[in-house]
């Protein structure tokens, strides 16, 4: 079977499970939840210490959760498979104009571009908004670092640049003497990570005064 019929056939599969399976039929997105985490964590494993047959695999695992929220979505008549597939197929489209639009120029800034047009179709107000809260403190602060540059909020972040030999050692290192000093690294971290947080959107909100002072007060 090609492509397309091996993915007809999961939700095939996914669709008998909740009718036949009593283990299936009684799961719920949240109760679903935490092998959403698990698999993803797998997945990541395969990538970094696996082969293409662990990474096919654990991809397969990662799918199933998509199919079966998507089955349990759809038994309840809210959305099914194909409008997952429909929406983030045309959610990438409309990213992307310099790929499908004729005569578009791909811009010189990608990352920006792309923060900006998520920005204004969600109608966000803050460079912070729709970050995860569940991402681990340093996913997270990966996260807002990124946002927070993407939007051009004009904060002080260290840029000095450093390898990835570097990074590794010197988070393990900081670990290591927090543990020492009896600090929770994670904890601190987590905190300052709020903290710096809370300066963007200090910043942002100030940014916004001003602009609409200068809207009402030309001068």
């Amino acid at each position: 079977m090609d492509e397309p019929d091996q993915l007809h056939r999961l939700v095939q599969v996914m669709h008998r499970l909740r009718q036949e399976c009593p283990w299936d039929a009684k799961q719920t997105h949240r109760s679903l939840a935490t092998y959403l985490v698990e698999e993803t964590g797998e997945v990541l494993d395969a990538i970094e210490l696996g082969d293409d047959t662990d990474l096919r695999e654990e991809l397969g695992d990662l799918l199933l959760q998509v199919v079966f929220h998507s089955e349990i979505a759809a038994e309840q008549g809210r959305f099914t498979l194909d409008d997952v597939a429909r929406g983030i197929s045309d959610k990438l489209v409309h990213r992307h104009p310099y790929v499908f639009e004729p005569d578009s120029v791909v811009p010189e800034d990608l990352n920006a571009t792309w923060e900006a047009r998520k920005r204004a179709e969600k109608g966000r107000t803050s460079a912070l908004q729709g970050i995860a809260e569940h991402l681990s403190v340093l996913a997270r602060a990966t996260k807002v670092t990124s946002r927070t540059r993407n939007h051009h909020v004009p904060v002080a972040m260290a840029d000095e640049p450093i390898t990835a030999e570097e990074v590794g050692r010197q988070v393990l290192q900081l670990v290591q003497r927090a543990h020492a000093s009896g600090v929770d690294a994670d904890q601190a971290a987590r905190e300052a990570l709020r903290a710096f947080e809370a300066e963007v959107v200090r910043v942002e909100q100030g940014d916004q005064q001003v602009t609409g002072r200068r809207t009402t007060d030309p001068q």
